[in-house]
């Protein structure tokens, strides 16, 4: 493995039960998985701080509105999302994709949804040539009740991803300048490695949640991917293809949450996540004060693995043989579709530390620790937070 070696993961092409057995192999490398960054590395993960503010905070407050496909707030948001990224992270491509359905409330009209997708690649690299780490959450609302904002459904995981790139672009960007100036862009050590972000659009069911009531966006880009096919000498075949990882952030946000690990086949990587959790709750790096971890699989064993899961946009790319690490909680918030899921009703450090042990996965799958920038201060400063500040077949419908 490279100097800037990223923890271990799966490849995507290989069969069900060649997993299984890479699996087993991977398990043996899990333990030390989270061992890969530093504690110095991981104190120097950054925090939102008041860019997670509920009222006027840059990245949320403006998510925190109702955003059902179709009307002004979805077009509101989806402004913010490509405002942030023009102005903040003009490297980053963006990519639309489009598509229009009938729904059960909406008769003959046809319901614009629009899946936004950030992407950001190694300057020397061609597309087909790219596997790509994808982080995914939906940014529409429910249709019902009105005026239904949904903070944890899922606005603050969009934030979240805002906070990712932000975070990790200016270490990216080092990284390979500094493998161009080496002549290290194809050195065979190293897979060339991207990331992407991706907004979903009508991920809510309009009126219940069926087959065709629900993952609308998800079911469009799923679909459209599979058959987009690369040139005949890229490394991966299509977009699905060149997926390494789907790992899809909803209905995070409220206080002590339990995420369990749902995938045998993605386990290692949410083992991974769970040991920087620790790892960062023993350095006192986070702010929330949880009664368990808020991800305490990290022992489950193969044999306590079932085929059941939470439905959610993550199965239309499941289908297509995309591996998928799905963080929801279970059992779900109380907000969980009620119209107290708002701003004033997220647990604040929860959702700030979401983004950082998130941006901490992605830092390490990355491999850029040693181009993170430097946070001057006091630790409590670099969390964004005084140092006095106290806390303030089912379906994911």
């Amino acid at each position: 493995m490279a100097a800037s070696s990223t923890m271990p993961r799966m490849p995507s092409s290989l069969p069900f039960f060649a997993k299984l057995l890479v699996f087993v192999c991977l398990l043996v490398l899990t333990v030390a998985e989270s061992m890969t960054l530093s504690d110095n590395a991981l104190e120097n993960i950054p925090s939102p701080g008041d860019d997670f503010d509920i009222k006027n905070g840059k990245l949320l407050a403006p998510i925190l509105i109702p955003r059902v496909p179709g009307t002004e707030g979805q077009v509101r948001t989806q402004k913010h999302f490509v405002d942030f990224f023009t102005q903040n992270l003009p490297e980053w491509v963006l990519e639309w994709q489009n598509s229009t359905s009938k729904t059960p409330v909406t008769g003959n009209k046809e319901v614009p949804f629009s899946n936004l997708i950030f992407r950001r690649d190694p300057p020397w690299a061609k597309n087909g040539d790219v596997s790509r780490l994808t982080l995914v959450a939906h940014y529409d609302s429910k249709y019902e009740p009105e005026g239904f904002i949904g903070a944890i459904d899922s606005a603050a995981p969009c934030a979240m991803l805002m906070h990712i790139a932000r975070s990790i672009e200016d270490a990216l960007k080092a990284k390979w300048e500094k493998m161009e100036k080496d002549g290290a862009t194809d050195d065979g050590l190293e897979e060339t490695q991207g990331i992407q972000i991706i907004f979903l659009d009508g991920e809510e069911a309009f009126k219940h949640w069926t087959e065709d009531d629900s993952l609308y966006g998800a079911r469009s880009l799923a679909e459209e991917w599979e058959f987009k096919f690369h040139g005949s000498t890229a490394t991966y075949r299509t977009p699905l293809d060149s997926i390494s990882l789907f790992v899809l952030l909803d209905l995070l946000g409220s206080k002590d949450p339990t995420i369990p690990s749902y995938f045998l086949t993605t386990h290692w990587a949410y083992r991974a996540i769970a040991g920087l959790e620790q790892r960062m709750r023993q350095l006192n790096i986070l702010e929330s004060k949880p009664k368990f971890p808020f991800l305490p699989d990290g022992n489950k064993t193969a044999n306590r693995f079932t085929r059941s899961y939470i439905d959610d946009d993550h199965r239309p790319f499941m289908e297509r043989g995309v591996d998928i690490l799905h963080l929801i909680p279970s059992p779900f918030p109380d907000v969980w579709h009620e119209m107290t899921d708002d701003g004033e009703h997220l647990d604040l450090p929860t959702v700030r530390d979401w983004a950082r042990i998130m941006t901490a996965f992605t830092v390490d799958w990355m491999g850029i620790q040693e181009f993170m920038p430097k946070l001057a201060g006091t630790k409590a400063k670099r969390n964004g937070v005084a140092a006095t500040t106290t806390p303030s077949k089912r379906t994911e419908l």
